[in-house]
């Protein structure tokens, strides 16, 4: 695990998007990705570009008010939102099990302190104007870093 802060800033919901459909193609079963940020700051547009990297043809939307989806695809994605969760909460929702078979994504990951210790993947995302974003890589390993250096294929 690398855990040295990279910061990418996305210029629009599209780009955003793009950068999930990189991320998603370097991620792997058994990955959790805990994403942290305010409202509005582009988390569930990520989550459908990894869906959509990971060959997900069903529409991916917020699951705040069912707290958690599962998309069938190449590899399932686990979708959990914990935004509406306080304390202990959590639990309830399923995630005390991350699947092994699956890519778990978490919005609002730091409404369960336990995902740090349990995700493999930890991105903070930052409102910088309407329509930019800055996302920053806070740990994982070294594939998902290289999303975020540049240093992948972008097709």
């Amino acid at each position: 695990m690398v855990d040295s802060n990279t910061s990418v800033k996305t210029e629009s919901v599209e780009g955003t998007h793009d950068f999930g459909r990189r991320l998603g193609s370097v991620l792997a079963a058994g990955d959790l990705v805990a994403l942290e940020g305010d409202l509005g700051s582009g988390k569930t547009v990520l989550v459908q570009g990894i869906a959509e990297a990971l060959e997900v043809t069903t529409t991916v939307h917020s699951p705040t008010f069912v707290l958690h989806h599962r998309y069938p695809g190449r590899v399932p994605v686990d979708h959990y939102d914990l935004y509406r969760l306080h304390g202990m909460e959590w639990s309830d929702a399923g995630l005390d099990e991350p699947a092994p078979d699956s890519i778990t994504v978490v919005e609002w990951s730091d409404r369960a302190g336990v995902l740090d210790a349990w995700s493999t993947v930890r991105i903070r995302l930052e409102v910088v104007t309407e329509r930019k974003r800055r996302l920053t890589f806070l740990k994982g390993p070294d594939r998902v870093r290289a999303v975020f250096s540049g240093q992948t294929s972008r097709a």
